[in-house]
């Protein structure tokens, strides 16, 4: 899986000539593209071109929407139901094509609807993956600001800014990292605003 941020385009936008430190640098733009996509929860380009990604739901209850594991989506590319394990998939088909209406996607959420030829909603097949959608989602080309993220987040790596020794009132402690808040990865605030932008999208 490709880093969010290539070597060149970090020096470029850090401001870095030298040579000196490119394999830290190179580690570090691995590590924290890793830890920007579990942060965040989505891997933002590997499903963005063909093959993209399939998801496969198991519907154990009526049902007449499933929700896509990964977004934003950029297109969909096949959906398939299935009456049993032993039986093959069968494609379903929108928009009129061969004259057929038997899905619908719902892009504010990210959803496959079932529905009938009329736009009624309709329950999908029951059964262990029962049904399978492909598609392509993420991004082309990584969002800017996301690009200035990880230059920001493997700066603070390399100048080991997380072990500074931080004064509040008449205490002191080690890093941003010793944050007081559940969960917190102890990123700075500016570069944390920026993810949570993406996160869970």
């Amino acid at each position: 899986m490709a880093d969010l941020l290539t070597l060149d385009d970090y020096k470029l936008l850090e401001g870095v000539s030298s040579s000196a430190n490119d394999e830290k640098y190179e580690y570090l733009l691995t590590s924290v593209s890793k830890l920007i996509r579990t942060y965040c929860g989505t891997e933002f380009d590997a499903y963005a071109t063909s093959p993209g990604k399939t998801d496969i739901f198991d519907i154990q209850w009526d049902s007449h929407v499933v929700q896509l594991t990964e977004c934003p989506v950029i297109s969909i590319t096949n959906v398939y139901e299935r009456e049993g394990q032993t039986e093959s998939y069968t494609e379903l088909f929108r928009d009129g094509t061969n004259s057929k209406y038997e899905w619908y996607f719902d892009s504010v959420t990210d959803s496959i609807i079932r529905t009938t030829d009329s736009g009624a909603y309709m329950n999908w097949k029951k059964g262990v993956g029962s049904v399978k959608v492909v598609y392509l989602a993420g991004y082309t080309s990584i969002p800017e600001d996301l690009r200035l993220a990880v230059a920001d987040l493997v700066t603070y790596y390399h100048r080991e800014e997380y072990k500074q020794t931080q004064t509040i009132g008449s205490s002191t402690r080690e890093g941003a990292a010793a944050s007081a808040i559940k969960n917190d990865p102890g990123f700075p605030d500016h570069i944390r605003r920026v993810l949570d932008l993406y996160r869970g999208i």
